[in-house]
């Protein structure tokens, strides 16, 4: 099969080593980056360079640009993808997405798939793919009413190729009100955590709790503003959440109302807890 990955930065380069460690698909790249497209066929994550205008020659087009991109890539060449293909975008949201690229190409006979593979680090580009980013992750695929059961099954048996752990399906809604929760909250938090004044007097004081706090906020500005934006009302749904929960616990401090702090952090406790058997159940299914 013929697969064109469009896009090849840490997510869609890490796609083509993948794909080529595992499969024997011809791997067709696109970057506007000719020095990207150079590195990527000298590791031979990729067989051959193409125009949009060859994109008629791929049976699965992968678009791994950022949000706002897909979209404007998916309809300036929406005549130029084959008929009866599959295109994919691996976006961390998805509605936006879909929504906007659905239509375009059902209309000229192109299925459209929404994806999100749960990997990535905090580094971007091409120099920091990796064929095994993905091993045990999960795979989200959010397919509408209409999709064919055959493209479902097609891209969920390239995700095992590529050793995703688990395949999730859901509906694009779905998967962007638990995408703010679990990935775009963590991310603001601690890009909000790092601007206190105390950070660069911490030298020495810093151990694994920090550490774990602070690694996503090294992240991509124009990319997750971009996410951001696009999963407006999810996102500020937890924003709001957690301002309140912090509330809380200033409230407490403050009135040096000791009883319900330790209420506060019991609670906490406890539903990390039940969290933790809650996963450790799903993980054994």
């Amino acid at each position: 099969m013929n697969i064109a990955v469009v896009g090849l930065g840490l997510i869609g380069g890490s796609i083509c080593k993948a794909l080529k460690a595992n499969t024997f698909h011809h791997i067709m790249g696109i970057d506007s980056d000719k020095e990207t497209i150079k590195k990527a066929l000298t590791a031979g994550a990729i067989d051959e360079e193409i125009s949009v205008e060859k994109l008629g020659e791929a049976n699965l087009t992968i678009v791994a640009l950022y949000p706002m991109a897909i979209v404007d890539f998916v309809k300036e060449n929406a005549d130029r993808f084959k008929k009866g293909s599959i295109v994919m975008d691996i976006c961390g949201i998805k509605s936006y997405i879909v929504n906007n690229c659905t239509p375009v190409l059902e209309e000229r006979g192109v299925i459209f798939i929404g994806t999100h593979p749960m990997a990535g680090t905090e580094h971007s580009g091409f120099d920091y793919s990796d064929g095994d980013l993905f091993r045990k992750a999960s795979f989200i695929i959010t397919p509408t009413e209409n999709t064919p059961q055959i493209a479902i099954d097609l891209v969920s048996t390239l995700g095992a190729c590529m050793n995703f752990g688990k395949v999730v399906l859901a509906t694009p809604e779905q998967h962007d009100r638990n995408i703010a929760y679990t990935s775009q909250l963590a991310h603001v938090v601690s890009n909000a955590y790092v601007k206190s004044p105390s950070l660069f007097n911490a030298d020495g004081f810093s151990a694994g709790s920090f550490l774990d706090l602070t690694r996503v906020a090294y992240l991509n500005e124009e990319m997750w503003s971009g996410l951001f934006l696009c999963n407006k009302e999810p996102l500020l749904f937890e924003i709001n959440s957690i301002i309140n929960s912090l509330s809380e616990y200033r409230d407490a401090m403050v009135n040096d109302d000791i009883d319900t702090l330790r209420e506060l952090l019991k609670v906490g406790r406890e539903r990390k807890e039940k969290s933790m058997e809650f996963y450790g159940q799903e993980r054994r299914k």
